[in-house]
């Protein structure tokens, strides 16, 4: 039976109300049997409502794992401001309003996790060349290339002497993986909960809705806070954990294979991807050594061009790999 994280709060409301019951029944005292009857109320509908969420979890995790073996739909695109300073961040957030208007042009369904998370869900009948004959093209299959630091050179619009500068932020595409790929126990967890800020704009809540998320093993922390239900916000939080976590494992095994398996690099979020300098209008893919010169339409989500590109790179340096 898979982890629902549910259950142990739903284990001690039925305990509570076990015992509320047996007060009501016991007790002598009308005002002590009216004080056990309201509270016997109270932690029926709290349990109601948590069951109602633990079928809603267990429904959706069902419909997450009925996807091939191997195959990747959705996916949760994640950004750090990297050296620069204030620049740095505001670099960030220029790589993700980039990334948003290309989800806008294909359709894809998007929702923020945090300021800087984002997640991507579902197919586009747009760049069929990415995806196997007779599909569409799922989110993960357009941004997995993205993982990494991207690099930009230009004047920021606070340097008064025209100096450039050079910031990062760093990228990682993170898929949503099937409950079964990734074991997680319920003791290696502690949740912490919080009022939220309103990720993406969104307006602050008034309850605790917001939720973080340790995992002691790996010491990774996750932050949800974009539902206004904090139970939606910790399947959230579960689901973003067991992507990064499946994502250290696939570091692991890209390197037990070796380097040899890829000359352009395995995308992953430490290395070096891409650099957008300014002065020259252009953006170099260090990996494919290819370049693109239509920087301003690029940042403004036209990113079809360079996506297919990559891809093509990628795909053709597996096949060579495959062959030898």
């Amino acid at each position: 039976m898979s982890f629902n994280p549910y259950q142990t709060q739903i284990d001690r409301l039925t305990a509570e109300l076990a015992e509320a019951q047996e007060l009501a029944h016991s007790s002598a005292d009308p005002e002590l049997q009216e004080l056990a009857a309201q509270e016997i109320r109270t932690l029926e509908t709290q349990l109601q409502t948590l069951q109602n969420e633990a079928s809603e979890y267990e429904a959706n995790i069902a419909a997450s794992d009925d996807v091939p073996e191997g195959e990747h739909v959705n996916c949760v695109i994640e950004l750090r401001a990297g050296v620069g300073g204030d620049e740095a961040t505001i670099w960030a957030n220029d790589i993700l309003r980039m990334y948003i208007r290309f989800i806008e042009k294909l359709g894809f369904k998007l929702s923020y996790i945090d300021d800087l998370v984002i997640k991507v869900e579902g197919r586009t009948p747009e760049l069929p060349e990415l995806a196997a004959e007779g599909k569409r093209t799922t989110a993960y299959q357009v941004f997995q290339y993205e993982s990494g630091v991207h690099r930009v050179q230009r004047v920021p619009a606070t340097e008064s002497s025209g100096r450039i500068h050079t910031s990062t932020c760093t990228v990682a595409v993170l898929p949503e993986v099937p409950t079964a790929a990734v074991e997680i126990r319920d003791e290696d967890l502690e949740w912490q909960f919080m009022r939220s800020s309103g990720a993406g704009g969104q307006s602050v809540n008034k309850t605790s809705s917001a939720v973080r998320l340790i995992h002691a093993p790996s010491g990774i922390a996750v932050t949800a806070r974009q539902e206004k239900k904090q139970e939606q916000n910790r399947k959230i939080a579960l689901d973003l954990l067991r992507s990064q976590l499946w994502e250290i494992e696939e570091e692991k095994r890209l390197a037990q294979i070796g380097s040899a398996r890829s000359a352009i690099g395995g995308a992953r979020r430490s290395e070096k991807i891409r650099t957008y300098n300014f002065p020259q209008n252009r953006i170099t893919d260090h990996r494919t050594k290819q370049s693109w010169h239509n920087l301003p339409g690029i940042l403004d989500g036209a990113m079809e061009d360079m996506v297919l590109d990559v891809h093509t790179a990628f795909t053709e340096e597996e096949s060579t790999g495959t062959e030898e």
